[in-house]
């Protein structure tokens, strides 16, 4: 039922009652969430390591039990809160309007009905008669209160004026207290439909925040929420769009994070996990704190889908969840994760934001969120940390799948990348942005069609954010022609194409023509020219061979094409990696030039 909220409610509402409630849910949400690490930190971590007897495991079963859920508690309370606090701020704005509506009107003289009409006072003088014009009574153009109460003054069904009439198909009122009157109407109309909106939209929300009986958290319960997450989120649009700076910079943002308080960090990430996990300028820490929970509730809601999208990206939203369970060193940060499109992924293995050298990897051709993204693709961050950590403790390895890669029906053209880019730059903008080092070493690694999507934002103005190498693996082309068309200065873009990789010889174009063709097209592949030639002006790095492809070698259809950052498949390029990455670049082994 829509609400039939008044004026004279709205300019009566307790809202610190709201928010008072809010505080509750918050602290119910706080309390649980302290319960559940200490079940899972204090009593059951310890007692699943240092006991294995059958009652100990069933302690540690009835102890997982008891703790998911305290998370379901904390979870929908910090949903409530949420939901409370978006309500009360919206009223309020609402409110304030409306008070400042009735102040003008009483300043004025003029006076206010019970169905939000403004009387006005007679005014001004009539040259013709002598005498003032006469008051009137209008009402907001946006609509009325009531069914019975008077038509807009707008529109085909005019408000009559005493003494005015019709003239020229609309209404003409000289008398000078009629436009502050009018606007005056449309204010108290506004704020009273602006109010009404937000109650329909909160209510519908918290009459969704419902427990089922019993004690029972399971896959259900979480899809529950995940559904309870996502209308929290769109009842909370224009909260959180007059709140949270979706429109500025990563460093903007970065600024507002920094100066909220503990508690108002606390309620935009049990609430809105999914906001929070994916803005660029957000700490590391915080943003995988955000996903690890989103992570869940996307897991829920995919098992209960059936199309192939969902059931892939399911399997690699387990894959991602399983490694995060299992822990690494050095540990693996969650900062985006994604249903959308093919899904979305960004996972680091080190803090990005205390690491002195970061790396950010973009794959190519066919990469999705699914099982062997969770493998392979992000086993590839890892390889680099782990190589790169030998010559420099302090680094962080990101892959990057913050974009559609293309397909074999799509790779040909170079719309994906165009999409991607701009996100990659935000993204890039961050990583800069939360870093605690003055001059963090920041390097840009696109393989595959990835180093299109590389080469697209680094030809952008100002380059990619951060930068200060760019590697380029196996690639059919960046869009430029030139290495300094990149924007991270001479000897700082590296390409590694080993010679049994069919990708870095694929042709333009150009290539379908045969042999009359002009020799300056030799060295221009499918997105410009070779990134190994010596025309582009890149560092080439050693990287041999590679196997051979179609399974001559034994092991896949292109494995010198995925094998650069596997250390016992190409060990001369990913130690060269690990060396750019560490920012010990001046110690790379070198190839001649195509």
């Amino acid at each position: 039922m829509a609400s039939m909220l008044t004026w004279q409610q709205l300019r009566d509402l307790k809202l610190e009652t709201l928010s008072h409630a809010g505080d509750g849910w918050g602290a119910a949400s706080r309390h649980a969430d302290s319960g559940r690490e200490r079940i899972e930190g204090e009593i059951s971590g310890p007692l699943r390591k240092t006991q294995e007897s059958e009652a100990a495991q069933a302690a540690v079963k009835r102890l997982r039990r008891l703790g998911d859920n305290y998370h379901y508690i904390q979870a929908e309370c910090g949903l409530i809160r949420g939901t409370l606090d978006g309500l009360a701020a919206e009223l309020t704005t609402q409110r304030r309007a409306l008070t400042e509506a009735l102040d003008d009107a009483a300043a004025l003289g003029h006076t206010v009905d019970v169905n939000g009409a403004v009387t006005y006072p007679a005014g001004g003088k009539n040259e013709q008669t002598g005498q003032e014009y006469p008051g009137g009574t209008v009402y907001g153009e946006d609509g009325t209160f009531t069914p019975g109460s008077a038509a807009p003054s707008s529109g085909t069904n005019r408000l009559y004026q005493p003494g005015l009439g019709d003239v020229g198909g609309k209404v003409e009122v000289p008398n000078p207290h009629y436009a502050k009157a009018r606007e005056i109407a449309n204010s108290i109309s506004l704020a009273v439909l602006r109010a009404r909106s937000a109650d329909d939209r909160y209510s519908a929300a918290l009459a969704k925040l419902k427990a089922a009986a019993g004690l029972t958290v399971d896959a259900k319960t979480w899809a529950d929420v995940a559904s309870d997450t996502d209308s929290v989120s769109s009842s909370a649009l224009p909260y959180l769009a007059d709140r949270v700076p979706l429109d500025k910079t990563p460093a903007e943002r970065k600024d507002w994070w920094d100066h909220l308080s503990a508690d108002e960090r606390d309620e935009y990430l049990s609430a809105f996990p999914g906001l929070i996990g994916g803005l660029d300028g957000i700490p590391a820490t915080t943003r995988d704190d955000a996903n690890r929970e989103n992570l869940k509730l996307l897991i829920a809601q995919l098992g209960g889908r059936h199309d192939d999208v969902s059931k892939a990206q399911l399997e690699g939203m387990k894959g991602i969840q399983a490694k995060l369970d299992a822990g690494s060193n050095p540990p693996m940060f969650l900062l985006g994760i994604g249903d959308e499109g093919n899904g979305r992924a960004i996972v680091s293995y080190g803090n990005p934001d205390t690491a002195k050298n970061v790396s950010t990897y973009v794959p190519g051709l066919g990469t999705a969120l699914d099982a062997d993204f969770a493998d392979d693709t992000v086993r590839r961050a890892f390889q680099t940390v782990k190589g790169a950590r030998k010559y420099d403790q302090s680094t962080a390895s990101i892959v990057w799948l913050g974009y559609d890669a293309p397909g074999l029906a799509e790779v040909a053209s170079s719309g994906n990348a165009e999409k991607g880019a701009p996100d990659y730059r935000n993204f890039m903008e961050g990583v800069e942005a939360t870093n605690e080092h003055k001059d963090p070493h920041i390097t840009a690694i696109g393989h595959s069609y990835g180093s299109l999507l590389v080469g697209t934002a680094a030809r952008q103005h100002g380059g990619i954010p951060g930068a200060d190498d760019i590697v380029l693996l196996g690639s059919p082309g960046t869009g430029a022609q030139r290495a300094d068309e990149l924007n991270v200065g001479k000897g700082h873009v590296f390409s590694a194409s080993a010679g049994n990789d069919p990708v870095t010889w694929l042709p333009g174009a150009h290539g379908l023509l045969g042999p009359a063709v002009d020799t300056y097209m030799d060295d221009q592949r499918w997105f410009g020219r070779d990134p190994a030639s010596k025309e582009f002006g890149a560092v080439r790095i050693e990287s041999g061979d590679g196997p051979l492809p179609l399974y001559l070698s034994g092991e896949g259809p292109t494995p010198a094409h995925s094998g650069y950052f596997d250390p016992d498949r190409n060990p001369s390029a990913a130690n060269n990696i690990a060396k750019i990455v560490a920012g010990r670049s001046d110690n790379v082994t070198t190839e001649v030039p195509r």
